[in-house]
């Protein structure tokens, strides 16, 4: 039987991050303006635990937010030493950190292989030198591969996170960035859009109209064009969109940008109505239609608030969705009747 896995976040916003990106500021975008205390990540360690219900589970801690591997070793033992207790008993089985590219080294990366860290990820954000340089993010695109190179070397699960509609950047140069994410030996990756919040660097350029933020349909667009890239390409998707949260919300911190509550559901609708769209016969449009789809994907197939079926019935005078458990994946049966 497949394992039910968990994750438990701790986020450690800006903490050693020696760079103040264009577009950031985490503890708006974490939600969280305060570092936790030792006390309080215990605590949430062992209220999540006791909240996972599946006895067949594997666990994982995840460092965010931050830039782990920019503390000093020191404080980078503190932290990993407060899980060790949920190691040793096996009642976590891995710890996830995230951090900058250029904040990797040989160092480093024995110092968490030894206190059970299983998973990298680099906040590559874009791997096109322009965007690179017009988002302030102070590394280049030689920094993301060699520091990929050296955590595969050392058997850690790589992930590399990249951002749509930074400034200088384009569907193109995103897509530009999907590809070297693959070439770079990426296994996993998250897709966010950018959202102008205010009080960034960002802001200022929107206000002088020097940048032009994205709207949510070129953000769902994008977003769906590239979750099938990285699909196609064996590396999973572990995230589409930013945690929305009031203060992301246009009405609070953010001022501009796409919107992100149900950012994943509509993304994943647009995938399915796409490839609906290249399998059905429209000509038909005097039949009815019946589609057939797996239980985990019938929302997803149906739409966003029914979306794809609104879309097709204004084609065909009947669109059924049904649920057919030998299906899986986005496999799906067309009956025309």
């Amino acid at each position: 039987m497949k394992k039910r896995h968990y994750n438990i976040p701790i986020f450690i916003p800006e903490l050693a991050c020696p760079f103040q990106c264009v577009y950031c500021d985490q503890k708006k975008i974490t939600g969280q303006k305060n570092l936790l205390q030792d006390n309080e990540i215990i605590r949430n360690i062992e209220s999540h635990l006791e909240s996972f219900k599946a006895t067949n589970r594997e666990v994982q801690l995840a460092f965010f937010g931050g830039t782990f591997t920019g503390l000093n070793i020191a404080e980078q033992e503190h932290y990993l030493n407060l899980i060790q207790p949920y190691i040793h008993q096996q009642s976590i089985q891995g710890i996830r950190i995230s951090t900058r590219p250029d904040y990797i080294n040989s160092e480093n990366l024995k110092l968490l292989k030894q206190y059970g860290v299983t998973h990298i990820e680099l906040g590559a954000q874009s791997l096109v030198e322009e965007v690179l340089q017009a988002s302030d993010r102070g590394h280049n695109v030689a920094d993301v591969q060699l520091a990929s190179e050296m955590i595969l070397a050392e058997s850690f699960i790589l992930g590399l996170q990249m951002m749509i509609g930074l400034p200088a950047d384009s569907p193109e140069r995103s897509m530009q960035t999907a590809k070297r994410i693959v070439d770079f030996g990426a296994q996993e990756t998250r897709i966010y859009p950018t959202i102008v919040i205010r009080g960034t660097n960002l802001e200022h350029i929107w206000q002088k109209d020097k940048y032009q933020a994205l709207d949510t349909e070129s953000a769902i667009e994008q977003s769906a064009n590239l979750y099938q890239f990285f699909e196609k390409n064996k590396v999973k998707v572990l995230r589409v969109g930013l945690y929305p949260s009031d203060e992301l919300s246009v009405q609070g911190e953010a001022v501009a940008g796409p919107e992100m509550p149900h950012f994943k559901e509509k993304v994943m609708s647009r995938i399915w109505k796409t490839n609906l769209n290249k399998a059905i016969d429209f000509s038909k449009k005097e039949k009815r239609l019946k589609i057939a789809v797996s239980s985990k994907e019938y929302n997803f197939a149906v739409g966003f608030e029914a979306s794809n079926r609104k879309y097709l019935e204004e084609y065909f005078p009947k669109v059924k969705f049904i649920i057919n458990s030998k299906l899986e994946g986005r496999n799906y049966d067309l009956v025309y009747y």
